[in-house]
């Protein structure tokens, strides 16, 4: 598993030699990854990914859509941790008679 200062220096050689290449794909795209360079960086140190922000964040946004509305603030913030809470609701509806 690579580590901050090897990933660096791999992502360094790389990009030069795409520069003496001179392929502009490839250009381009290490252009891309120049400008992602401290967040792909900060994934060899920390291994978080935003994948799991992005899906909450798409809940959210179905959540926004679905209700067109809500009356007041707080009651979007409850049904945003409705959602994404991973409630468990497997408990008996009824109680016993």
């Amino acid at each position: 598993m690579p580590n901050t200062q090897s990933a660096e220096a791999h992502m360094t050689a790389w990009t030069e030699e795409v520069q003496r290449a001179g392929i502009q794909p490839f250009m381009q795209f290490a252009k891309t990854v120049k400008s992602h360079w401290t967040g792909i960086v900060r994934f060899f140190e920390s291994r978080l990914i935003n994948g799991l922000l992005e899906g909450i964040n798409h809940k959210i946004q179905l959540a926004k859509r679905r209700a067109r509305g809500y009356r007041n603030v707080q009651n979007f913030i409850n049904m945003a941790y409705f959602l994404c809470g991973k409630l468990d609701f497997s408990f008996a509806r009824r109680l016993p008679a």
